[in-house]
């Protein structure tokens, strides 16, 4: 073979070798962490890396961009660090919206407000003010008028008028001394205790009793009746024998834009201190709405305001009390309502709001009360104050083995009546004072509603009728609805609901930092400190996972070695292995080594040598 064919093959054998070995595999990994870090300086997309490794060979340069680099990745990671702690403290935005609809008129609930003598209770409501005149008479020296009743009683109820005078005896109305009434308790609001001067007594069964005191006269008289009067009350069998309605001697008129109301459009329901009351436009016939705002497309009243027959121990106020409130919500009118003077029209204007809040982790509200640990013992829909009044009264059935009057009764309770439950009205008022404390946690496991609906509420008052029309007024009244003439301006009153605008006020909640913001966020810092991309972000995850794997390999090829180093050979000068050097042969059997010899064909340098003229002279020398 010529040797230019030769020198040809062997550079070709070589190149096709050299291609070989730097053909890459499907999966490689780096033989040292430094060729790994070299590599990834050398071409990742992340700014100022590759300085780390191109000024290798001046030393202060690379210490200060290593500082660099890392304190850039620190202040970096501490900026995403507020961006997930603004995104999990989950804030809202709050949106307001001018809404242009027609509107549906709320339920408006109007109470006479002081309780009627109802003929079921009458007998005992009369021995009760007998027993109110005389502790009056025995405390302060006062002689309360009474009505003139039918005294002559049977024998029935000459035992119940005994039986009423053995309980409010053991209940009594006391004149505390000022020295003596530093060390009753706190039961009632802050003031100065050396004015408490009156209380009632309340004890259990084993005659521990405190003094249920207060500052006024006036208040201790009334809850004092108020007390005796709620036991009447609860003894009654069947509390429909307390639906007395007398709606023509109590609205004198009612109209709902322009129309007449009917009974159709009112429901009757008794409250124990305001008496008689009428919900009107509720959910027991078509609600109202309202397309035009004003006085003349709202709701007008006129109410009799006179309390002939009534309880003057109870209320000490007289008109009539209206509270506005959404459908499908109980009226609480202890809370949300207001007083109607007598002889004067009363104007309310109303604004409609509604509140819309973001459940979940953005806010602590519930959204039918469904995940609240309270049973909802009224028949509505859930609001806050539906929940507190359900847990305060399920934790008096549970406290005290009776419900309280004023509330809705559990499945399988009885209302409280010292005749059946002798220290019911200790029980109550010891469990009182825990709930105004929060002790029972009501206000805490009752939340607020993610929707809710308030009516924002402006009055104006005006005198009614005026002195030049108040005589063919109170004439027309006397003929149509025998309004008594003689009582004059103190036994009507006027009241006109109406929207005071057409547009209602919508308050939302949206996230102010979602998901996509964050991401937004987290790439401008990322950009800001490094100027790079989601891509740089890989590059960084597939230099973790090459420092994971190569980690990997080498601490399995150092236990592999570990685990093929031969056995430590005994001297052989030893004689005290010689028993086990006789016996090594017979035990383990003869190692066998192969040795595997590469034989690489050398080159032919032939074609390095001086060439000859003759050809001779070349296969003598060969």
């Amino acid at each position: 073979m010529p040797e230019g064919e030769k020198m040809r093959q062997c550079k070709q054998e070589e190149e096709q070798q050299q291609k070989e070995e730097e053909r890459e595999g499907l999966i490689e990994f780096y033989s040292s962490y430094q060729e790994l870090f070299q590599f990834f300086c050398s071409n990742t997309t992340i700014h100022g890396a590759i300085r780390l490794v191109c000024s290798k060979k001046n030393k202060m340069k690379t210490a200060f961009w290593s500082v660099l680099f890392f304190l850039t990745f620190a202040l970096m990671y501490w900026q995403f660090g507020i961006l997930y702690r603004e995104y999990f403290s989950y804030p809202v935005n709050l949106n307001l919206n001018l809404n242009s609809d027609r509107l549906t008129f709320p339920a408006v609930t109007l109470c006479t407000l002081n309780p009627y003598r109802y003929s079921a209770i009458r007998k005992q409501l009369d021995k009760l003010d007998q027993i109110t005149h005389q502790t009056l008479l025995d405390l302060y020296d006062y002689n309360m008028s009474l009505p003139q009743r039918d005294w002559s009683t049977s024998s029935t109820q000459r035992r119940s008028s005994r039986s009423l005078l053995h309980h409010v005896q053991r209940h009594p109305l006391r004149r505390q001394k000022r020295d003596n009434i530093v060390n009753l308790p706190e039961n009632s609001p802050s003031v100065d205790k050396n004015d408490w001067k009156i209380g009632f007594v309340l004890c259990n069964e084993n005659n521990d009793c405190f003094h249920q005191a207060y500052s006024s006269g006036v208040d201790a008289v009334r809850e004092w009746y108020s007390f005796h009067y709620i036991n009447i009350l609860a003894q009654v069998p069947d509390a429909k024998a307390l639906d007395e309605s007398d709606f023509e001697n109590f609205i004198y008129a009612c109209r709902f834009n322009e129309a007449t109301c009917d009974k159709a459009n009112y429901t009757h329901f008794h409250h124990p201190l305001y008496g008689n009351c009428y919900t009107f436009n509720d959910n027991s016939s078509s609600v109202w709405t309202s397309s035009m705002p004003g006085i003349n497309n709202g709701l007008s009243l006129v109410v009799r305001t006179e309390q002939n027959d009534f309880i003057p121990l109870l209320s000490t106020v007289t008109g009539a009390r209206v509270m506005v409130h959404d459908q499908n919500e109980p009226a609480f009118m202890d809370d949300g309502g207001f007083n109607v003077r007598p002889g004067i029209e009363t104007s309310i204007s109303m604004r409609k709001e509604m509140t819309v809040r973001l459940g979940g982790s953005y806010s602590d509200c519930t959204e039918d009360g469904s995940d609240v640990p309270v049973q909802n013992l009224y028949s509505s829909r859930y609001t806050e104050q539906v929940c507190i009044r359900s847990c305060f009264q399920l934790n008096m059935v549970e406290r005290c083995g009776c419900a309280y009057y004023f509330y809705p009764l559990p499945r399988g309770a009885e209302y409280c009546d010292y005749t059946k439950h002798k220290a019911w009205g200790y029980c109550y008022y010891k469990l009182l004072a825990e709930f105004k404390a929060d002790v029972l946690g009501c206000f805490h496991k009752c939340r607020k509603p993610c929707k809710m609906t308030e009516y924002q509420l402006s009055a104006g008052y005006s005198r009614w009728p005026s002195a030049v029309s108040e005589d063919w007024v109170f004439y027309m009244l006397s003929q149509q609805n025998k309004y008594n003439i003689t009582s004059k301006r103190n036994g009507v009153a006027k009241v006109n609901i109406f929207f005071k605008e057409w547009n209602y006020k919508t308050n939302g909640e949206s996230p102010a930092f979602t998901v996509v913001t964050l991401l937004s966020q987290l790439g401008n810092q990322w950009s800001l400190w490094f100027g790079s991309s989601v891509l740089s972000v890989m590059e960084l995850a597939e230099l973790v996972l090459d420092f994971i794997a190569i980690t990997f390999i080498l601490g399995f090829r150092w236990f592999r070695s570990r685990q093929k180093l031969p056995p430590p050979i005994p001297p052989l000068n030893s004689q005290d292995n010689a028993a086990f050097q006789d016996e090594a042969p017979a035990l383990h059997a003869p190692h066998r080594f192969t040795v595997e010899a590469v034989v690489t064909t050398l080159p032919s340098y032939n074609s390095l040598e001086p060439r000859g003229p003759s050809r001779d002279g070349e296969e003598g020398h060969e």
